[in-house]
C-alpha cells in the first residue's frame, strides 16, 4: 500500500520536505489510495461548469477516506486552472469558488496557457519546457503561495 511505502524508514533517509502524487482526474482506486497515504489535498479546480460538480463528489470522497481510513486528511487549497479571464463563465466559477470555499482557494490562478498543453506531449514538466510561459509562472507563484501558507502556519503554532 502506497500509505506505509511512503512511511518507510527508507524513505526518511531522503529527507523531503514534500512529496506530491498526481493523481489522474478522476475518482479511481488511484486517487483514493492518493489520499489514504496523503496528508493533504491540493485541488485543481478546471473554471468550469461541471468541475464545481466534480468538486462536490470529491468533497464527499474525502469525507468517506476521512472516516474510514485517514482522519487527518486535510485539503491544503483549492486552485482554480486553466482559467481565461475574458470568459464570463471562469469569472463566475472563480466567484462561486471563493463564495463557497473562501481561503481554501488560493490567490493564484493558472491561466489557460497553450504551453501548459503541449509540455506532456512531449513528455517534459511545463517548468523545463517554457519556463517564461505564463502557465509557469502560475506554478512557480503557486508553490511561492504554498509555501508561504505553510510558513504562516508553522509560526501559528509556535506561538
Amino acid at each position: 500500500m502506497l500509505h506505509d511505502s511512503l512511511r518507510q524508514p527508507a524513505i526518511d533517509a531522503f529527507a523531503f520536505d514534500y512529496v506530491l502524487i498526481d493523481c489522474p482526474p478522476s475518482l479511481s482506486l488511484l486517487t483514493v489510495n492518493a489520499m489514504v497515504a496523503a496528508q493533504s489535498v491540493l485541488i485543481p479546480l478546471q473554471a468550469e461548469f461541471y468541475a464545481l460538480e466534480g468538486l462536490s463528489q470529491l468533497m464527499l470522497t474525502l469525507r468517506d477516506v476521512r472516516k474510514m481510513a485517514n482522519p487527518e486528511l486535510r485539503i491544503e487549497g483549492v486552485v482554480l486552472t486553466m482559467y481565461d479571464g475574458r470568459n464570463n463563465l471562469s469569472q463566475q466559477v472563480e466567484a462561486d469558488a471563493r463564495a463557497n470555499l473562501g481561503e481554501l482557494v488560493f490567490d493564484t490562478i493558472v491561466p489557460r496557457n497553450i504551453r501548459v498543453s503541449e509540455a506532456p506531449s512531449f513528455a517534459v514538466p511545463v517548468l523545463s519546457y517554457d519556463t517564461q510561459s505564463r502557465g509557469s509562472q502560475a506554478y512557480r507563484a503557486l508553490a511561492a503561495e504554498m509555501l508561504a501558507r505553510h510558513a504562516t502556519q508553522r509560526q501559528g503554532a509556535n506561538v
